[in-house]
């Protein structure tokens, strides 16, 4: 509880909740498969339509259960999920810029912004392989 006996909504409350969230991650893996930096990582599973719906309800449950929302996110551990992809910090930059412009077009304010990114950036020592 904050000074004062006011309570501060959770980040989840602030996106917009859960049918937010679903289409922000609509948005930002078409712009994922759009970005020829690092659409080739994502291209088995766009193909299959069965692996993408469960990538989405991955993200959206990890993205959910991160902004402090009633998701649980059950998915492979980040280490797990990315190993041997060789992913860069150069494709995991560019896959944040992708994210921050799906955020933009939904006007999500830069608290918000910068408190998601923070929750989820710690994730880049797992994904990240090559230096």
């Amino acid at each position: 509880l904050a000074q004062g006996g006011a309570t501060q909504k959770s980040l989840y409350d602030r996106l917009g909740g859960k049918s937010a969230i679903v289409s922000v991650v609509d948005d930002f893996v078409a712009n994922c498969a759009g970005d020829q930096r690092i659409n080739s990582f994502f291209a088995a599973t766009a193909k299959d339509p069965a692996r993408l719906a469960k990538f989405k309800n991955n993200l959206v449950d990890q993205i959910c259960e991160a902004a402090g929302g009633p998701c649980k996110y059950t998915g492979k551990d980040m280490k797990t999920a990315h190993a041997g992809m060789g992913i860069t910090e150069a494709h995991f930059n560019a896959l944040v810029e992708d994210l921050v412009k799906t955020l933009n077009k939904f006007k999500v304010g830069k608290a918000e912004q910068d408190q998601l990114l923070g929750v989820l950036g710690p994730m880049k020592a797992q994904i990240v392989e090559k230096k």
